[in-house]
């Protein structure tokens, strides 16, 4: 059985969190597009959902289910996302994609967080997977030097800026041994607009496929 199944059985299992009628937040991602196929086939009928990204909302529109702005609906009942890496404290390193801004704004403002995945995403502790950092153009460079002094190698994502019109650093050998710590002390540099360390708001829920099932682990 492939990764792409693995990732295929952990979106469906996260359908029996769907309510009908609601409107739920959708992540961005593989795993996640796995998700919107199974909900659009499934007779689950939800109102609509907030996308996370402009690709998830191509996605959503083209499977027939009505995108809504954060702003008009309010707090979510549910948000499903991936994660480029989870540990066992539901903590996560997101936005190997890109959409880790509005994919923390949508996380914030839901009830429960789901998040979906293939095994192996899940280690002991953070760090393997380059810390994806959204900055203002105009501040790359003081970031980067900031990121450099607290022992970190940030490079910049050729040829790619978010839907927000921010670029982002691709950070390694961080400290990641405190996420909550590091998340917030990332945050506080002039010009971060989102740090990828889902840490401090993490996920409720972490749904693991591979090849004997579905595993899901709680806090």
């Amino acid at each position: 059985m492939s990764t792409d199944q693995h990732k295929q059985r952990a979106a469906e299992a996260a359908l029996r969190f769907v309510e009908a009628g609601s409107v739920i937040g959708i992540g961005t991602g593989s795993t996640v597009n796995h998700f919107i196929d199974a909900l659009a086939r499934s007779d689950i009928n939800i109102e609509g959902a907030v996308s996370s990204s402009e690709a998830t909302t191509h996605w959503l529109k083209a499977v027939g289910i009505r995108v809504l702005e954060l702003n008009t609906t309010g707090n979510l009942p549910l948000y499903v996302d991936g994660a480029d890496e989870a540990n066992r404290l539901l903590q996560l390193i997101k936005g190997g994609g890109g959409a880790l801004t509005r994919e923390k704004i949508i996380a914030a403002a839901s009830q429960r967080f789901v998040c979906i995945a293939d095994r192996a995403k899940l280690v002991e502790r953070l760090g393997e997977f380059p810390l994806p950092i959204e900055v203002i153009p105009m501040a790359r460079s003081f970031v980067a030097r900031q990121l450099v002094k607290l022992g970190g190698q940030p490079e910049l994502r050729a040829d790619f800026t978010t839907d927000n019109g921010n670029q982002i650093l691709d950070v390694r050998n961080l400290p990641l041994q405190e996420p909550i710590k590091l998340e917030t002390e990332l945050s506080l540099i002039p010009g971060v607009v989102t740090v990828g360390l889902f840490a401090r708001r993490g996920a409720d829920v972490l749904l693991l496929g591979d090849s004997t099932g579905v595993q899901e682990i709680r806090p």
